[in-house]
């Protein structure tokens, strides 16, 4: 499969997004490390085709696939993970785009950082990222990017709700 270059035009933006959980730095952690809770939260939803997908989390390790969200293009995420300090902080690059026909047209480069602090019995998260979305329309998928990324927060929320069962004694999601 071919890969288009990106167009010229060219958009900056970076947004942070906090969320608490009820949940340890070490449960929430879990949740990005495991590659089937990963996936559960990250990509399943509703609608969701994934046809490929690989969660391979370690500094240097490749995460990402291909996907599509109902008759939309199919799209795919390709990830490498950067940095990792168990319980405390990920920092992973990506870069997102979509399949059309026999080739691949990349629409954003990003690169995000995520802190995990305690915060009374739960865990404070703060995703922040950093894009580069190409495109002259790339600048209005800012916003759309940081609404997606939220989504995705609440996602690990449910997720972390759902695996309520798997917490260590004594401990609440």
């Amino acid at each position: 499969m071919m890969t288009q270059p990106a167009p010229s035009a060219l958009a900056h933006g970076t947004f942070t997004v906090e969320r608490r959980y009820d949940a340890s730095p070490e449960r929430v952690f879990q949740a990005w490390a495991d590659p089937d809770a990963f996936r559960r939260w990250f990509v399943e939803a509703p609608g969701a085709t994934v046809h490929d997908w690989v969660h391979e989390f370690r500094v240097g390790g490749r995460g990402g696939g291909r996907y599509r969200f109902g008759d939309h293009a199919v799209g795919f995420n390709d990830t490498r993970f950067l940095d990792i300090v168990e319980s405390r902080r990920i920092i992973l690059s990506y870069v997102m785009g979509r399949e059309l026909g026999d080739e691949r047209r990349r629409d954003s480069a990003s690169l995000a950082t995520i802190e995990l602090r305690a915060d009374g019995a739960g865990a404070h998260l703060v995703y922040t990222e950093q894009g580069a979305y190409f495109g002259d329309d790339g600048a209005a998928h800012i916003p759309l990017r940081q609404h997606g990324c939220t989504a995705m927060l609440e996602n690990l929320a449910r997720e972390l709700e759902t695996s309520a069962g798997s917490a260590a004694p004594g401990e609440s999601v």
